[in-house]
């Protein structure tokens, strides 16, 4: 069992998409599986680079795969992007999103002025995450936007994202689209930044050294962790490959075939 290899261990932060799910599909049997970790005396915060959900779809949708969680126990890309946002920016700020409607929301939510399209201007900062509705006029009115002056923000880099048909485009893709229309490179919140896992570490009032950071993306879950001072654990449920894991350095400290095995393996 995990524990008995790493008893040091009090908290897990645990990426979502490729590590929980493929979209709407379950990896493995969650429910078993929350059982065991909390059998195991262990503090869970689930840290995902998606911002295209709230936390309340987040949780309804973990709910679904029959696991029960709290939203202090949720931080996304989305969320840290605010909070960053908050801290650098006057409440007065135009936004102009490339995202999805529950993100404009997010945004709208505290306190910002969303630029509506097709033809927003003055924008303050230009926020992109991933945007499944995207086309030429969008990426045209962001370039504009930040060449005009507008920050360029970016909740996450993924270039992919992992679903059962295969990996699709992620937020990355839209952000080198964006990147390549204005000139400019943007601000990035996410992953593999290590903000998001220090707001969990905060959350769960554990230690670096006392924390496990579970992902199935190297670039972002596995480097992230590293760079907040944690234990990473490598699944191979996702989008990285068992080859560029053991390519990768340093190591991951434990790679498993999915967080089932992790636990018991």
């Amino acid at each position: 069992m995990l524990t008995d290899r790493y008893p040091q261990i009090k908290g897990l932060i645990l990426d979502m998409d490729g590590v929980l799910w493929h979209d709407n599909e379950p990896i493995g049997n969650l429910s078993e599986i929350f059982s065991v970790i909390s059998s195991m005396g262990l503090l869970v915060t689930f840290a995902t680079n998606n911002a295209t959900k709230n936390v309340d779809e987040l949780l309804r949708k973990l709910a679904f795969f029959g696991v029960s969680a709290q939203a202090e126990q949720i931080v996304t890309s989305a969320i840290a992007a605010l909070s960053y946002i908050s801290r650098h920016y006057p409440s007065t700020s135009r936004i102009y999103v490339l995202g999805t409607d529950s993100l404009r929301e997010q945004v709208r939510n505290e306190g910002f002025m969303v630029l509506d399209e097709p033809n927003p201007t003055n924008a303050d900062i230009v926020l992109v995450a991933l945007d499944t509705d995207i086309n030429y006029q969008k990426l045209a009115n962001a370039g504009l936007l930040i060449r005009a002056g507008a920050q360029f923000i970016a909740t996450n880099t993924d270039k992919t994202y992992p679903t059962p048909h295969g990996l699709l485009p992620g937020a990355g893709t839209i952000v080198a689209a964006v990147a390549a229309a204005s000139g400019q490179e943007p601000i990035v919140i996410g992953k593999p930044q290590p903000t998001l896992f220090n707001l969990a570490m905060e959350r769960m009032g554990t230690q670096p050294d006392e924390t496990l950071c579970v992902g199935d993306r190297l670039e972002t879950d596995v480097l992230g962790g590293q760079n907040a001072g944690c234990m990473t654990a490598f699944v191979l449920s996702g989008a990285s490959t068992l080859e560029q894991a053991q390519a990768w350095q340093p190591q991951p400290t434990i790679i498993a075939k999915d967080l089932s095995s992790l636990l018991y393996d």
